[in-house]
């Protein structure tokens, strides 16, 4: 009769066995196994380091890229704006390259009568009935709208208001200093725009500095504030918006699929690069001394990365 000593020598014998061929089959295998996986990791090190080295080149010659346009810029842009009278209107989320674009547009030779930036609250759908009121109580009398939006829309309101102060009329009357700036000054008060120091009327055209869509539960209509903005100005002088042409509901790309706006707005769509910052003061040049109008930049709906040389 098979025992319980029996079965335990047997199964010990067993699993003993398992163990040897374990250690046998490791020690024939390692060395071979081993010495892939070595050159496996040494192969994957050498091929990120030439990722890296690449970067690292592509980034210098970006950087390379952009000094070109800053050194070039005088000599292409030289006086192609001089005498021209610009208003500036920054959108929210523009800080860091808005100063860049004025830069080149000085380079080109415009003043820049005045910069505004736009604050978040002004395309509030929810300061809509506030922003009526005020546009009702901070009324001026020299600043007289030529064609008054005839709705309750407080942002088209407000804009064709802006536009009236800032912009050049076609009459022989201009909206006076004090009324220009007590206008600015009552939408500073309300926190829908900051204006810089000395902000004058009479600019013959604007440029529209834009950024990045909104993204909020109320981003489809501020989206559309941005572009009823953009019309208003428009309607007054000609317009260029530069900016970010990148993002569900961005203006530029409002503009461009617009078949009206697209023929009466320039748009520059890379304004956040030096490159772009250039472009957009050739655009300028184009729309305000030329009397054309162009989409341009590197996002669907331009035509070019920059306007054609006058002939």
């Amino acid at each position: 009769m098979i025992n319980f000593r029996y079965h335990v020598v047997s199964l010990t014998a067993v699993f003993l066995a398992l163990a040897i061929g374990l250690v046998v089959g490791t020690a024939a295998l390692n060395g071979p196994v081993a010495d892939n996986l070595k050159n496996q990791i040494t192969a994957l090190n050498k091929d990120l380091s030439s990722k890296r080295d690449q970067i690292n080149q592509n980034r210098e010659e970006i950087n390379r890229s952009q000094e070109f346009a800053t050194e070039i810029a005088p000599f292409y842009l030289a006086d192609k704006l001089a005498t021209r009278k610009i208003a500036v209107i920054a959108l929210p989320g523009t800080s860091e390259f808005a100063d860049a674009v004025i830069s080149m547009l000085n380079v080109a030779g415009a003043t820049v009568t005045a910069k505004v930036t736009v604050q978040d609250k002004f395309f509030d759908p929810s300061m809509n009935i506030e922003l009526l009121d005020l546009a009702g109580q901070s009324s001026q009398p020299s600043i007289q709208m030529e064609n008054p939006p005839l709705n309750s829309d407080g942002v088209e309101t407000v804009s064709a208001q802006l536009a009236a102060a800032l912009l050049q009329h076609t009459g022989t009357q201009q909206p006076s200093v004090n009324d220009v700036t007590a206008l600015l000054t009552a939408y500073t008060k309300g926190s829908y725009i900051s204006v810089e120091k000395g902000a004058l009327g009479g600019a013959e055209g604007a440029v529209i500095v834009s950024g990045e869509p909104y993204t909020d539960k109320d981003a489809t209509k501020k989206n559309a504030n941005e572009l009823t903005m953009a019309t208003q100005f428009s309607k007054a002088k000609p317009l260029v918006v530069a900016g970010l042409g990148v993002g569900d509901g961005n203006v530029i790309s409002a503009v461009r699929g617009d078949p009206t706006l697209v023929k009466e707005i320039s748009t520059v769509d890379n304004a956040s690069t030096v490159q772009g910052q250039v472009a957009t003061a050739m655009v300028t040049t184009e729309r305000m001394v030329q009397g054309k109008v162009g989409q341009y930049g590197l996002n669907a709906g331009a035509s070019s990365l920059v306007p054609k040389a006058a002939s």
